[in-house]
C-alpha cells in the first residue's frame, strides 16, 4: 500500500480500479479512513462483510467504491437500505460523484417524497437503489422495482434500523432478494438482532471492527453539567456566547425540540429544527441551511439526526440526555469529523445519576463535571432513577406506517 508524502496511508493497493482513483483525486478524497482501509478491499473481492464503526468514520465510501467496482464488471442492481431520508439523500449525493463517470444512474427512493419522479427514476433503469425501507416496500407492491435483479446488498446504520422498527420490512425485502448474491452490513453496534440477520442473510461474512461497541471519537472532548429543568436555558444562552462555530443540539422529543428552537431564536442567534414531524422539504432546508452556515444551530431529535454528516460541527449539546447510552456515541460522533476537534456538553438533571451511569459504563471513563458561574449547579440525588426505555417507532417515515395492506405484496420468495 502505497503511502502519502506525510507517511499515511492512501487509496492506492486497495485493488480500486484506476478510473475510480481519479475520481477520489479529483474531489479531494486523499487518505482512506480505517474502515475504508480494511473494508474496501474485501468488498471489492465480493466477500460479505459486516463493518463496525461509529458514525463520521466514513462508512459510506466503504461500501460506494467497491458497489460501483463491481457494477462496472458485470450485470445486477446495488441495492442500498438506510434508516432515515436524510441518510439516504446523502449516500445518493456520495454514490452520484463515483457512478456518473460510468454511466451509472441512482435512484433515491424515501418516504415523504412524491412517488411519480422515483417511479420515472426506477423507469431509468439506475444501477443504484438508495432508499428507506417502507418507501421500498411501497414500490414493490406497486411492481416499480423488481428484487431479483439485486446483486449486491448494504444495510446501512443496521442497529439504527433496528431501533426504530424496521426489523419486519427488512426482513421482507431480505426473503425477496436473490439468494446469489454480496451483503454488506454496516452498523456501531451488533446486538442479537443483527446477529440473527447476519447468520440468516449472509454468508461467511468478514467481520471488520474499528472501536469496539461504546467507544466515542477520539478527538471529541466531553463534559457535564448537572442542571435543574428550568435551568437548562439559561445555561445554554451562556454556552451558545462562548462557541461561534455550528452547534448542533440534541432534543429527545420533537415537542421539546420546537420550544427550544423558539427560545433560541429569541436569543438572536439562527435556528433550525429537524424531526419527524417536518416535511421532507423543511428538513433538507434546515440541513442544506446548517451545511452553508445560515444556521448556527440545528435542533434534532435522535431518529431524525441519521444522515446529518456535516464536517467543521463545533459543538454537540445534549440538551436533553439520550433515551439509551449507545445513542450518547451515535450524538457525540456528529462532531469531530474528517480530522476536526470538537466538543460535546451534556445537560443531566440532579435525578439522572443512573443515566449518567450507563454512559460511562458504556464508553469507559467518566465524564468530566462542569460549573459555570453564571448558572447554579446541582448535585446528583443519590439513587437517581433511569429514564424509562423506549423502542423507537418508525414514526418518522410516512411510507411506513402501514398504509397498504400486506396481501397486496405478492412476490414469491426465491
Amino acid at each position: 500500500m502505497k503511502n502519502t508524502a506525510e507517511g499515511g496511508p492512501t487509496f492506492f493497493g486497495l485493488g480500486i480500479a484506476p478510473k475510480i482513483l481519479d475520481i477520489l483525486e479529483r474531489i479531494k478524497f486523499k487518505v482512506p479512513t480505517p474502515i475504508q482501509l480494511k473494508a474496501i478491499p474485501l468488498a471489492i473481492e465480493g466477500k460479505d462483510v459486516i463493518g463496525i464503526a461509529q458514525t463520521g468514520t466514513g462508512k459510506t465510501h466503504s461500501f460506494a467504491i467497491p458497489m460501483v467496482q463491481r457494477l462496472a464488471q458485470k450485470p445486477g442492481i446495488g441495492l442500498v437500505l438506510a434508516p432515515t431520508r436524510e441518510l439516504a439523500i446523502q449516500i445518493d449525493e456520495v454514490f452520484q460523484e463515483i457512478a456518473r463517470s460510468f454511466g451509472m444512474k441512482t435512484a433515491c427512493l424515501i418516504g415523504g417524497a412524491p412517488m411519480p419522479p422515483q417511479i420515472q427514476a426506477l423507469r431509468r433503469n439506475p444501477r443504484v437503489v438508495i432508499a428507506t425501507p417502507g418507501r421500498l416496500i411501497d414500490h414493490m407492491g406497486q411492481w416499480n422495482f423488481m428484487p431479483n435483479e439485486v446483486s449486491i446488498l448494504v444495510l446501512d446504520e443496521a442497529d439504527r434500523m433496528l431501533d426504530m422498527g424496521f426489523a419486519p420490512q427488512i426482513n421482507k425485502i431480505l426473503k425477496f432478494l436473490p439468494k446469489e448474491r454480496q451483503t454488506l452490513l454496516f452498523s456501531a453496534t451488533i446486538p442479537k438482532e443483527i446477529m440473527a440477520i447476519v447468520s440468516t442473510y449472509m454468508k461467511l461474512p468478514v467481520s471488520v471492527e474499528i472501536a469496539p461497541s461504546g467507544t466515542t471519537a477520539k478527538d471529541v472532548t466531553q463534559e457535564l453539567f448537572i442542571v435543574k429543568k428550568e435551568a437548562k436555558m439559561r445555561l445554554l444562552g451562556k454556552l451558545l456566547a462562548q462557541y461561534h462555530g455550528p452547534v448542533l443540539l440534541f432534543s429527545r422529543t420533537k415537542h421539546n425540540a420546537r420550544k427550544i428552537t423558539t427560545s433560541i431564536r429569541d436569543m438572536r442567534y439562527t435556528a433550525a429544527e429537524i424531526h419527524s414531524n417536518r416535511s421532507l422539504g423543511q428538513r433538507r432546508e434546515a440541513l442544506d441551511g446548517f451545511k452553508s452556515g445560515r444556521y448556527k444551530v440545528l435542533v434534532a431529535t435522535d431518529i431524525a439526526s441519521r444522515g446529518i454528516d456535516v464536517t467543521g460541527i463545533e459543538l454537540v449539546v445534549n440538551y436533553d440526555l439520550p433515551e439509551d447510552a449507545e445513542n450518547y456515541v451515535h450524538r457525540i460522533g456528529r462532531t469531530a469529523r474528517a480530522g476536526h476537534k470538537g466538543h460535546a456538553i451534556s445537560f443531566a438533571t440532579p435525578d439522572q445519576s443512573g443515566d449518567v451511569k450507563d454512559i460511562e459504563k458504556l464508553i469507559r471513563s467518566t465524564l468530566p463535571v462542569s460549573k459555570h458561574p453564571e448558572v447554579p449547579t446541582e448535585r446528583f440525588i443519590e439513587g437517581g432513577s433511569r429514564q424509562p426505555q423506549h423502542r423507537h417507532t418508525n414514526s418518522n417515515s410516512n411510507s411506513n406506517r402501514g398504509r397498504r395492506p400486506q396481501n397486496r405484496y405478492k412476490f414469491r420468495p426465491r
